[in-house]
Parts: structure tokens; sequence; C-alpha cells
């Protein structure tokens, strides 16, 4: 299925995934984890990250669990998003989540709408699987945090 972003000017198509992406979603992976090559955890990067990244990525895109979006403009990757079924404590609610992670946008596509259609398609996602809730894993504080904070999390 494929979304269409609506923010004026810019076209922006997004959609699931698949393993023939694979090359985007490493790249876009491993460019996210660069960008915060200052911060205290996400700096530590491993040597061999170039090495594992595609074999995890390879593992996430052939999870029924996972799903990562992609969003492109006239055919270019341009912003991925990653969703992954998950299940809570068995004592608390909802059982069943579903946990973002993986946000990236290309610097110049920033400010575009590009991450809120993307956003709009997970939801759509979740809404399928009969998720009622969404976690976010981020970087606390910065600009990321404010863009988010703009998308009601």
């Amino acid at each position: 299925m494929t979304t269409t972003g609506t923010e004026p000017g810019v076209a922006i198509d997004v959609r699931h995934a698949v393993a023939a992406d694979l090359d985007t979603v490493v790249a876009f992976r491993l460019a996210l984890i660069r960008e915060y090559a200052g911060h205290a955890l996400y700096g530590r990067v491993h040597p061999e990250a170039d090495v594992r990244a595609p074999r995890l990525c390879e593992e996430q895109l052939a999870s029924s669990r996972d799903a990562f979006f992609l969003a492109e403009s006239h055919g270019t990757a341009v912003g991925m998003l990653r969703c992954t079924e998950s299940h809570a404590s068995p004592l608390l609610l909802p059982e069943r989540f579903a946990y973002l992670s993986s946000a990236y946008v290309v610097p110049r596509w920033r400010r575009h709408g590009v991450l809120r259609t993307l956003l709009a398609r997970a939801e759509r996602w979740c809404a399928a699987r009969g998720l009622t809730e969404m976690r976010l894993h981020n970087v606390a504080g910065g600009v990321a945090a404010t863009t988010w904070a703009s998308l009601d999390f």
C-alpha cells in the first residue's frame, strides 16, 4: 500500500519496504547512527557496523513483526520509519504495542512533511494489526525531540 503525503508542493509516497530495499534501509540506518556521533550511547558505533548492518536489516525486513516504511519523492528514497509489534509485561496494558524506531529523513528533505507522512502510514499499519498504542525510541532533547513533540509524542 502506498500513502501520498499532503505537504503543499511536495510529492511524497510511502510504501512498505521489501527485501530489494535492503541497501537503502542499511544506508539510512547507518546515516542515522552517524548523526549522533557525539552522543554518549549512539556515539559508540561498533567497528564492524557496516558489515553487521546488512544482516540485521535483512532479518528485520523479513520479520512478520517488523515493518519498514520508505518515503519517496519521484522514485528517490527520502526517509524511513521502522515499526515493530512488541509485547509488554503481562502485568501491564496494553499487552501489545507498536515500537517506533529508526526514523530517518534525508537532511535536505526535513521540514517537508516526510516524517508526518511516514507516521500516518505507521498508524494505519498499527490499526490493521489491532495495536492501539505507539511507543517511540528517540534520543532525548535536541531537534529530533522537538520534531516528535510536534507530532504529539
